[in-house]
């Protein structure tokens, strides 16, 4: 009897927790692979994987959930590849406007930043107003003044700009015949020929969950945004409960995709909360808020668009998305890291 009583424990128990765990992406959006050169698709595949051993390296020797979060999020805003620091896309304006978000798991410590546009390293500074301020969301000049009140590292806004996301600007603003503004101050001159690149679409929102060796959670997310964005527009990253949550021993999420659609549906915190009170798996849930997202229509009748990486608290990862592409990776202790970019991958 006691024999089989233990027999059943072992078979209901669940897995044991990971000593630690990280999941990472770049972004979701149109990125099929008749449009992305096997040379772009190795850079991004290289990249993902530079994330996890960054990543990787901080939580192994023992260290925090957060420093991780930090450490590979500053890494992908210095990496042009990605709409987030350097590398981020244009307001119609012609300005790198970038948003930011970190949240603790342990107390659901939170802080965010929106419409920066000289702070390197925004992750850092919504860091800074979520350990170092009584606030949880600063914007713009003032967002820009606590920052440099930090000591945090400034930069000319020109420091941000890649031809890339000039040229995708000119494009959007053709398309939409809205008039294109100067060239910004200090860049580059122009090239004598128009680029071209396969991720005209691409949602480049960069993201990090981790869980450390002390069970701890956190989560982050930064971008500068979409392509011609008007009026001070601020999508989902910098929102707590949308683009970005973390709560020790239930889940952490970042999102990527169309932020207003991510906003109204409450994705992070959905997720999580379809973990925590309908005990959901990682996948089940993600899945699930993922299709309310696609389901979700605006003014114009466009659907909502993206995608999401989760943790749950025993460091078992998922992610879904609802486009044909996400740049994701994941890594745990004593396993072998996983970098994929097509939805049809496995």
């Amino acid at each position: 009897m006691l024999a089989t009583a233990l027999l059943s424990a072992c078979a209901t128990a669940p897995p044991p927790a990971t000593r630690w765990s990280l999941v990472v992406h770049g972004g979701a959006g149109v990125i099929e692979r008749a449009n992305l050169t096997p040379e772009v698709e190795a850079q991004y595949r290289a990249a993902m994987q530079r994330a996890l051993n960054t990543g990787g390296a901080i939580l192994d020797r023992g260290g925090s959930s957060l420093d991780a979060v930090e450490a590979v999020i500053r890494e992908m805003e210095d990496d042009p590849l990605f709409n987030a620091g350097r590398g981020a896309v244009f307001t119609a304006e012609g300005r790198n406007e970038l948003d930011a978000s970190i949240m603790d798991g342990r107390n659901r410590g939170a802080g965010a930043v929106a419409g920066l546009t000289r702070t390197r390293h925004p992750i850092s500074a919504a860091r800074a107003v979520m350990e170092r301020s009584r606030h949880v969301m600063l914007i713009g000049e003032g967002a820009e003044a606590f920052a440099r009140s930090q000591n945090l590292e400034e930069v000319d806004p020109s420091y941000f700009f890649t031809e890339r996301r000039w040229q995708q600007l000119e494009q959007n603003l053709r398309a939409n015949n809205l008039p294109i503004p100067p060239r910004p101050a200090n860049a580059p001159p122009a090239p004598r020929a128009e680029f071209t690149y396969p991720d005209d679409h691409q949602f480049g929102t960069v993201g990090v969950v981790a869980l450390d060796s002390h069970g701890n959670i956190a989560a982050g997310t930064s971008t500068g945004g979409t392509t011609g964005k008007r009026w001070g527009r601020v999508g989902d990253a910098p929102i707590i409960g949308a683009g970005t949550y973390a709560q020790n021993g239930v889940c952490g999420v970042s999102a990527t995709g169309t932020g207003e659609f991510f906003i109204r549906v409450g994705v992070a915190r959905d997720i999580c909360a379809r973990m925590q009170f309908r005990h959901e798996s990682a996948q089940q849930a993600a899945d699930a808020v993922i299709a309310e997202v696609g389901a979700t229509t605006n003014a114009s009748n466009e659907a909502g668009d993206g995608g999401v990486i989760v943790l749950d608290g025993r460091g078992r990862f998922a992610w879904a998305m609802n486009t044909p592409g996400m740049y994701r990776a994941s890594l745990s202790a004593g396993g072998e890291p996983v970098v994929q970019i097509f939805a049809d991958e496995e």
